[in-house]
């Protein structure tokens, strides 16, 4: 009873209690300065440093809390709240906002059928069996397949009431298993590499939607100013995750070429040396792009590059 009191006057956040966002979510977390001990039974921990308690859920019912405003914020992925969102369309007053696209967590919702047989396309599937875990999305993929299918036959417009021909069938877990085990004849699952697909002797023949981690909160936060705080927070560390300071020296002449190479998030930073016409260079870098940049600053004429890790920030 303690603890449901202690929640009355935090902003509640929901985030993974598990899977391939859990970890990603955490790290987050403690670059955010979010400060919170979780007891191993616990599924609600309370912020020490923030009005803030932690809600621990599956990542497939946040997306329900957040949108009912039973919780504030949450971090799901976006094939979750598609998923939820056929189920319930939001409203003006219901459903989730998006915050902020966190960049991790990227996958793909597929239709996949085995690598050795006569299906190639999704249309291929209509009639047949179907096994996934999101049942909703899967069911609206095939309804228009099959809408698309039935207006092009009559040469006009299907009303989408018909009962659907393609079966729908939900598995929790081990998707990938079903058209070996003759449960299916095709799957929609979610593909990050690909690894797991062919391992089962799947292949892709179409997307139902690209996936990544997101912020979302309600549409009535109880308290706004804290979730902006926490937003800015949080855009900080993905920041920092996706950039690095690179420093640089090089003479005036070539500063237009290596500016065009490292045009920073808004602009560099350039300052005059003790020696003549040289400057030193400050520019913020994607780490995804490090490598290429540097041979790029070398090839015009850069010397003394230097890169350092960002810890965090605030940036525009």
């Amino acid at each position: 009873m303690d603890l449901v009191n202690s929640l009355n006057d935090r902003l509640l956040f929901a985030v993974p209690k598990k899977g391939r966002l859990h970890q990603a979510c955490l790290d987050l977390l403690h670059g955010s300065d979010i400060q919170f001990h979780r007891h191993s039974r616990l599924d609600i921990a309370l912020v020490k440093n923030l009005p803030l308690a932690l809600i621990f859920l599956p990542a497939a019912d946040i997306p329900t809390f957040v949108g009912e405003g039973r919780v504030d914020l949450g971090i799901t992925g976006r094939d979750q709240v598609a998923e939820h969102e056929v189920l319930v369309p939001p409203t003006a007053t219901t459903g989730v906002a998006e915050v902020l696209d966190l960049g991790f967590g990227k996958c793909s919702l597929q239709v996949q059928v085995p690598q050795k047989g006569d299906l190639s396309k999704p249309e291929d599937l209509i009639g047949k069996n179907i096994v996934t875990s999101f049942t909703n999305l899967a069911e609206q993929y095939f309804r228009k397949l099959e809408d698309q299918q039935a207006a092009s036959s009559t040469n006009g417009e299907s009303n989408g009431q018909t009962k659907l021909k393609t079966s729908i069938k939900y598995v929790g877990g081990s998707v990938e298993a079903a058209c070996a085990l003759g449960v299916a004849d095709g799957i929609v699952d979610l593909v990050e590499s690909g690894e797991t697909m062919r391992a089962a002797g799947l292949k892709a023949i179409s997307t139902v939607v690209d996936s990544t981690a997101i912020l979302i909160k309600s549409k009535h936060p109880s308290d706004p100013k804290l979730v902006d705080l926490i937003a800015a927070r949080i855009k900080g560390v993905i920041t920092a995750q996706k950039y690095v300071l690179c420093t640089y020296n090089i003479s005036r002449d070539k500063l237009d070429a290596a500016c065009h190479i490292t045009p920073g998030k808004r602009a560099p930073t350039i300052n005059s040396l003790e020696q003549d016409n040289w400057v030193a260079v400050q520019a913020m870098v994607e780490r995804k792009q490090l490598a290429i940049t540097m041979d790029r600053l070398t090839d015009v004429g850069a010397e003394d590059i230097l890169v350092m890790k960002l810890e965090n920030s605030r940036t525009g």
